[in-house]
């Protein structure tokens, strides 16, 4: 009986290949991580440039960037007083970038991504060639000192003036009437309309010395103003709260003459679920080519939609503005006339 043969050694376990593996792979494993590299994948920033975009305390960044440091996903340089880091794109090795190839392709659609590129934008644009004088040793900070020493209502005050006196301006979902407040001074006359009767007692306080402002109380889909009587709308962070959107915006195209402007700002689509029902909102944004959409399909015509770029200090989403001009090819509509659109464009 011949002897029974013995099977092959097994093959070494590649334990520290393994081990790297699973490493590249936990520190990806983490959404705000994710975030940070999908950033440095081209660019170089500080600290507290990707705290500001991610919206996350510098010393969580500082938490994150070392375990990317640790697994060589990123690397940093000194400068001054500061470190900048940026994706190790020409020192991974093959793995490490077949794995972050598939990982970007798969989180492309995240929208946290798109309002990450949006403040990315937003800041990369606040970056000031060296010059020189006073400005130079400023640049970085001239934003902030600027509005310490001067406040931030100049410049709206600026644009505000360029306004024809004699127009006509409704201020829809008007809320405690800002906005109605800083328009009166430049305008004919201000229409403004809120569904709640809180913010209207709020609005009626602050507006009591202005003879031109007029405050209704209204839903948005049955505004209380006639046909064709306005020159411009203002729809500000309201959309959001409209369970018929089209609705609304087809009252806006009702209310305005020919030729006149409407204005939406709103929030981009996010994911913050959370967020959405804090605020009470009963979607989570619109998409641009969404919005601009709505406006051509409810009476407007030069319809533009984009997103804007968001301020420093801003935590919640990401916010568009769309703009469009009432046709003047139509004639003034009906509610029926405005309804039977908003529902087409359904």
């Amino acid at each position: 009986m011949k002897p029974t043969s013995k099977p092959p050694a097994a093959e070494p376990f590649a334990e520290p290949q393994v081990a790297t593996h699973l490493a590249r792979l936990d520190a990806l494993a983490d959404p705000a991580r994710l975030r940070l590299l999908a950033l440095l994948d081209g660019e170089e920033l500080g600290v507290g440039e990707l705290g500001e975009i991610v919206q996350l305390p510098q010393s969580s960044v500082s938490r994150h960037l070392k375990v990317l440091l640790d697994q060589g996903w990123i690397v940093s340089r000194s400068a001054r007083t500061a470190n900048f880091y940026t994706m190790a794109n020409g020192e991974l090795p093959g793995p490490a970038r077949s794995l972050w190839s598939l990982t970007r392709t798969e989180i492309a659609g995240w929208p946290a991504l798109a309002h990450d590129r949006l403040r990315l934008e937003r800041r990369l644009a606040e970056r000031s060639e060296t010059g020189g004088g006073f400005f130079a040793g400023v640049a970085e900070e001239w934003q902030t000192l600027r509005a310490d020493l001067y406040g931030r209502v100049f410049g709206e005050a600026a644009i505000a003036a360029l306004l024809p006196r004699d127009w006509v301006v409704a201020d829809l979902a008007c809320g405690a009437g800002d906005l109605t407040v800083r328009l009166a001074p430049w305008v004919a006359r201000v229409i403004a309309v809120d569904a709640s009767p809180e913010m209207l007692a709020a609005a009626k306080r602050r507006t009591r010395a202005l003879p031109n402002v007029e405050l209704h109380r209204a839903d948005l889909a049955t505004l209380p103003i006639a046909d064709g009587s306005c020159d411009a709308a203002l729809l500000l962070l309201a959309l959001t709260h409209v369970a018929a959107p089209a609705e609304a915006v087809a009252e806006m195209a009702r209310i305005l003459k020919p030729g006149g402007r409407a204005v939406i700002v709103d929030l981009l689509r996010h994911d913050r679920d959370g967020f959405r029902r804090q605020m009470g909102q009963v979607r989570n944004g619109f998409g641009a080519e969404e919005l601009k959409a709505l406006l051509a399909t409810t009476g407007f015509t030069a319809a533009e939609c984009a997103p804007l770029p968001p301020e420093a200090e801003a935590k919640g989403p990401a916010l568009l503005l769309a703009a469009g001009i009432r046709s003047g090819g139509l004639s003034t509509g009906t509610k029926a006339q405005t309804r039977a659109a908003a529902q087409k464009s359904r």
